[in-house]
């Protein structure tokens, strides 16, 4: 087939290489422009830039779509169908319209529950069972068109947004192929999605990565998986910024803890954290400027003592 591909992050990457290598005709390969990244600020193309690079397929780079000349070359590609994986853009209609079977999306979540920006994030901080990927026909609402093929995945108490991220990036590309015939031949049969259990996956507002330990540290725990390992859960340790990348529950009190402790406090010298139910062992830390450390290796060049307040006040 005669496709467009549009999509930005590496989420993106698995399925662009399965479309080129069925051998699907990829006119051009849209996404976001280059953009300042790294200590340097130096401009950084995409993933999927880089990778259209490596593959010789053709690359436009338009700030928006709602140009008219924009839109007029995409038209002119006349392409069979547009395969959109986390672009960045809304699609205008004209877009939308395009190509002869228009446009289909995948997306990283069991429609209609997180539609929208990050639903992985919001899936593991929501506490969730299962999640996992549709192909979706794409229509003018947010992430409301039918649905082609789902497949899912479930979510373990281990599971983090960069695992999820992965699996289910490997998986959409993998049912893309199957989808796109179906289209092509009208044999697909796009179901439509049901009114109730809609929810929204807005994008993760940095207030949102400060960790509150009054909370559940059931809730704390969620917060770090999902934010792992961007932009990370953090809180404040001796008055400086401290990302939290991995922990583990405990259920209050330790043996050696003092039961009394307010939440927030150290219950140990070992990083054993009060919340506001249970505890929280944090296992992988990051000051700014550093690497990832764990917990030993983090106490060695910061000690925390027993009774130390933890908090999010910077």
């Amino acid at each position: 087939m005669k496709l467009i591909f549009m999509g930005t992050p590496d989420f993106s990457v698995p399925t662009l290489r399965a479309l080129h290598g069925e051998g699907h005709d990829i006119l051009a390969v849209y996404t976001q422009p280059p953009r300042p990244a790294g200590r340097g600020k130096r401009e950084q193309k995409s993933a999927v830039h880089k990778v259209a690079d490596e593959l010789g397929l053709l690359v436009r780079t338009p700030k928006s779509l709602k140009d008219a000349t924009t839109q007029q070359e995409l038209v002119a590609l006349g392409a069979d169908c547009a395969v959109v994986v986390a672009y960045g853009q809304i699609l205008p209609q004209v877009v939308l319209d395009a190509p002869r079977l228009g446009c289909i999306n995948v997306h990283a979540s069991l429609l209609p529950r997180w539609r929208g920006a990050a639903p992985i994030h919001r899936a593991i901080m929501a506490g969730d069972a299962v999640t996992g990927v549709c192909i979706m026909q794409m229509e003018a609402g947010l992430d409301t068109g039918p649905v082609l093929k789902s497949a899912q995945v479930p979510v373990t108490a281990q599971s983090t947004t960069l695992e999820l991220h992965d699996t289910l990036a490997d998986l959409g590309a993998s049912l893309i192929g199957t989808e796109l015939a179906g289209l092509d031949s009208g044999t697909a049969l796009p179901m439509p999605q049901p009114v109730e259990g809609v929810t929204y996956a807005h994008k993760i507002n940095k207030a949102e990565a400060r960790i509150d330990w009054t909370q559940n540290a059931v809730q704390i725990d969620r917060q770090v998986r999902g934010l792992f390992p961007f932009p990370g859960a953090w809180t404040s340790i001796d008055g400086e910024r401290v990302k939290i990348l991995a922990g583990t529950l405990v259920d209050r009190p330790a043996p050696e803890a003092k039961p009394e402790a307010k939440a927030g406090q150290t219950l140990t010298d070992t990083l054993l954290v009060a919340c506001g139910q249970k505890a929280f062992q944090i296992e992988t830390a990051q000051r700014a400027g550093k690497g990832a450390m764990g917990r030993e290796e983090f106490l060695r060049g910061f000690p925390v003592p027993t009774g130390a307040q933890l908090s999010d006040d910077i």
